[in-house]
């Protein structure tokens, strides 16, 4: 996942991201790092940067994350250059092909939309089932349901790709 990275002020970092699992390799101006990171509590984290350890905590504001690390603290702000934002119709559209992903482990017990369909902004695409509570997924953006990962009665776990829409 390629993501642009603004701090200081100054012209923003590009950055090339892989993740699996703890580990995130971040290609960095052409540099490759290598970072181990791990959740110790709640917004802390225990990271590994090419064999140096770190105790780092972040705090998220509106538009800014901040991270501290000993006596250093580096506010920043995260884009990914692929999702351009547009006021439309009073609602913001990401544009690009995005995928839908599910919001908590549950169970589709409706699929609201087929594959190849035509979507507009909000309207739902799918209703999972969690702790017996019904929730609708609603597309972020209008476009064309590219690819449908899902079906009707089918288990999903939290940050699973349900949909791709373009």
């Amino acid at each position: 996942m390629k993501l642009e990275i603004y701090a200081g002020g100054k012209k923003p970092l590009e950055i090339d991201a892989t993740r699996a699992g703890n580990r995130l390799r971040i290609a960095l101006d052409g540099r490759a790092i290598e970072v181990d990171a791990v959740e110790t509590s709640s917004g802390v984290y225990s990271v590994l940067i090419d064999g140096r350890a770190f105790d780092v905590r972040i705090e998220e504001a509106q538009d800014r994350i901040k991270a501290i690390a000993g006596e250093e603290e580096l506010a920043f702000a995260i884009t990914d250059p692929r999702a351009w934002h547009r006021r439309r119709a009073g609602m913001v559209e990401a544009e690009g092909r995005l995928e839908i992903v599910a919001p908590m482990p549950g169970k589709i017990v409706r699929m609201l939309v087929a594959q190849g369909a035509k979507v507009d902004a909000g309207q739902g695409l799918f209703v999972i089932e969690a702790m017996k509570m019904q929730n609708e997924i609603r597309s972020p953006k209008g476009g064309t349901v590219e690819r449908l990962m899902t079906r009707e009665g089918q288990a999903v776990n939290a940050g699973e790709v349900l949909a791709a829409i373009v």
